[in-house]
């Protein structure tokens, strides 16, 4: 359980007292033409920006406003409520009251992230870890795809030693658990952020409710921001009182969701990406608020039109534009400044990096001769050949990189195979 000092410190723990003094801060500040105040003012409140006298016309009452809009609320009032909702989720921690009682109850996630902190909120309910990185690898339909997947994981993700056959086992029981789910509990309540690792995950289980019998109770936590002084990326990020809080908001899981996240599965697992594309021109996809920015941030790991990088490659070599740097430093940048959708673990991250390092003509470089070993601590730099590309001066085609999926697309051997434009939000077959 969270002590006090670390509510504090959590960036998703607003301190009141604390935010009243930033507030009166601030408007010292706009009394005083501070540059970086100003900017501030004028962004949350544009009405400012002809004021001929600031120190006449702001208020306390504006700086709450900016205050409050920084921390991603509406209004200070709302600032407030969020608060005093908080505090009233942690008194119910500290008297351990129980919350998910009333039914035999399984949570599922896509990830161990928050196991122990829905423990210690009081939901005492099974757990189920379904956390194949369906956004990496081959995808298909039919009887093969566990199998393939457990060689792609084992051979590309190098989940410790383990063999294929033994993920391929781990893969069947957490299938196995989530199509008789219902059997064993009342209600099942699923946790999914907005994120493509997240969504697609999301995407497979409820296309698995579709076609098998769903949980007489079926719900959803599923969320894209929490009020904080951070930058929302995941649930394991939040403290226990917000997670509290979340439950309270849960919303049930409808057939439309179902039918929805059938029609992203299959459109997953399809040779080419066209049926995606149309998932992300059909406005008709509300159910799922957070899958079609999902769908399009996937489809961006498609060959770029311009220079044949994924997406996050090209962010990784934007990064090295101007220096190099450890792996470390690569991933917390990509992570929680330039990705706009943050969606790799540690691990995709890294097996990513080696791709690029990998190449007839490698465009980054990485440091040392063992690349497992300690591989966050590793230098890593750009190359002249990554600079070309970075510019669209090449194509990274030419350099003949290892063979990747983007869902159920494969092959980029060839130039004119599917790629992604930008400019138009679209695939084309180049």
């Amino acid at each position: 359980m969270a002590t006090n000092k670390e509510m504090v410190e959590n960036a998703f723990s607003i301190n009141f007292i604390q935010q009243q003094n930033r507030a009166h801060d601030l408007l010292k500040q706009w009394c005083m033409n501070s540059p970086e105040s100003l900017t501030r003012l004028f962004k949350y409140l544009p009405k400012y920006q002809h004021a001929s006298d600031l120190t006449q016309t702001v208020s306390l009452a504006d700086a709450q406003f900016v205050i409050a809009r920084e921390l991603r609320l509406a209004s200070w009032a709302k600032l407030t409520e969020h608060v005093q909702l908080m505090q009233h989720a942690r008194s119910f921690i500290d008297h351990r009251s129980p919350l998910d009682q009333d039914l035999t109850t399984l949570h599922i996630r896509c990830g161990s992230d928050i196991q122990q902190t829905l423990t210690a909120v009081g939901l005492k309910g099974d757990f189920l870890e379904f956390s194949d990185p369906i956004c990496q690898g081959p995808l298909v339909t039919g009887d093969t795809l566990i199998r393939q997947r457990a060689e792609f994981l084992s051979h590309y993700i190098k989940l410790s030693a383990t063999s294929v056959d033994e993920i391929e086992q781990q893969l069947h029981i957490e299938q196995f658990k989530l199509e008789n789910c219902a059997a064993g509990y009342e209600r099942v309540t699923l946790w999914f952020e907005h994120d493509t690792y997240d969504q697609l995950i999301l995407a497979r289980i409820l296309a698995t409710f579709d076609s098998k019998q769903t949980p007489a109770v079926l719900e959803i936590v599923s969320l894209n921001e929490f009020p904080g002084t951070g930058r929302f990326i995941g649930l394991g990020q939040l403290p226990p009182e917000a997670l509290r809080v979340l439950w309270s908001k849960r919303k049930p899981v409808t057939a439309s969701h179902l039918s929805l996240g059938a029609q992203v599965w299959a459109a997953l697992c399809c040779p080419t990406p066209l049926k995606l594309q149309k998932l992300l021109d059909d406005s008709n996809t509300e159910q799922l608020p957070f899958m079609r920015r999902a769908i399009k941030r996937h489809l961006q790991e498609l060959p770029s039109v311009e220079n044949g990088l994924g997406l996050c490659e090209q962010l990784i070599l934007q990064i090295l534009s101007d220096s190099s740097r450890t792996c470390a430093e690569i991933f917390s940048e990509l992570t929680r400044e330039l990705e706009p959708m943050p969606w790799l673990g540690d691990i995709m991250f890294w097996q990513i990096l080696k791709n690029m390092s990998k190449t007839n003509k490698a465009i980054i470089t990485i440091s040392g001769s063992r690349f497992d070993q300690n591989w966050q601590n590793k230098q890593v730099s750009i190359t002249v050949e990554g600079r070309e590309l970075f510019i669209n001066n090449r194509d990274w085609l030419d350099f003949s990189p290892n063979q990747r999926w983007v869902g159920g697309v494969t092959d980029f051997s060839d130039k004119s195979s599917w790629r992604w434009d930008d400019t138009l939000a679209k695939v084309v077959n180049f």
